[in-house]
């Protein structure tokens, strides 16, 4: 007993030979983690600082151009939720997996060759098979023989429009109008021109969802309830069949002068 405890003492208390080190894999590790990191810092001026801040920025980059991209308000034509000078926070995710633009929702668009050049910010009104028509009896912009009551976001005084339409928005196109109608151009100005006022959702570049300046201003930019109630457009489209069916010919002539 003693002897085998005499043993196990000098085996623990013996020196390891050179080829019997234990190895550090800790050490080693962390060795290589940085290795990289630090030859580049030996050849940037600055060292490690630089080569931090350019990580940063590189994340930051890659970060607005993929995810979350923030976009200045040029001009008053979304007022009064958005103001000249606002900063908006664009998801450009919104719209990659799943549904794509709804009624309600502000997005902001490439807007070249279709309104003119760079990036345009309005509320999306129609989407592709809708049938959007201004005005109704009351004066009220209607989607799909609904009625909206845009007064909640509307700019104080505005109309719905000064300038009737008559539109069906094709599959994969917006119908989109500036909530300062007085003060935007929009869809409706470009009824005659090629595309018909409709901007392609593959122009979309994305939903904005956060006004994050200033922060006085600062607020989540939710979809208006005002269009829940708009039914889809085949919903729509068989309530009118059944309304020309009962209705007789009148009812199918003044759909078809609907739809023109």
């Amino acid at each position: 007993m003693d002897t085998e405890t005499q043993h196990t003492e000098r085996d623990r208390s013996s020196r390891p030979s050179d080829s019997e080190q234990p190895s550090d894999p800790e050490g080693q590790e962390g060795r290589s983690r940085s290795a990289f990191t630090g030859w580049i810092a030996q050849w940037v001026p600055g060292g490690r600082i630089t080569v931090s801040l350019l990580a940063l920025l590189m994340f930051l980059l890659l970060f607005s151009t993929f995810v979350l991209q923030p976009f200045q308000i040029p001009s008053g034509s979304m007022e009064r939720g958005l103001r000249v000078g606002d900063r908006v926070l664009v998801n450009k995710l919104a719209y990659r997996f799943g549904d794509g633009p709804q009624r309600g929702d502000v997005v902001v668009f490439d807007g070249t060759g279709l309104f003119g050049h760079g990036d345009y910010i309005k509320r999306v009104v129609g989407v592709g098979g809708d049938h959007v028509v201004c005005c109704d009896t009351e004066g009220r912009v209607q989607v799909n023989g609904q009625s909206v009551d845009e007064s909640a976001f509307l700019y104080p005084g505005d109309r719905p429009s000064t300038v009737p339409f008559d539109v069906v928005v094709p599959d994969g196109a917006l119908f989109v109008l500036g909530d300062h109608r007085s003060a935007s151009s929009d869809s409706r100005d470009h009824l005659g021109s090629p595309g018909g006022g409709m901007i392609p959702v593959d122009e979309v570049i994305g939903r904005a969802d956060w006004i994050v300046w200033p922060f006085g201003h600062a607020t989540h930019l939710d979809r208006p309830d005002a269009y829940a109630r708009v039914p889809d457009a085949e919903a729509a489209g068989d309530a009118a069949g059944g309304a020309r069916r009962s209705g007789g010919a009148g009812a199918a002539r003044g759909s078809e002068g609907a739809d023109g």
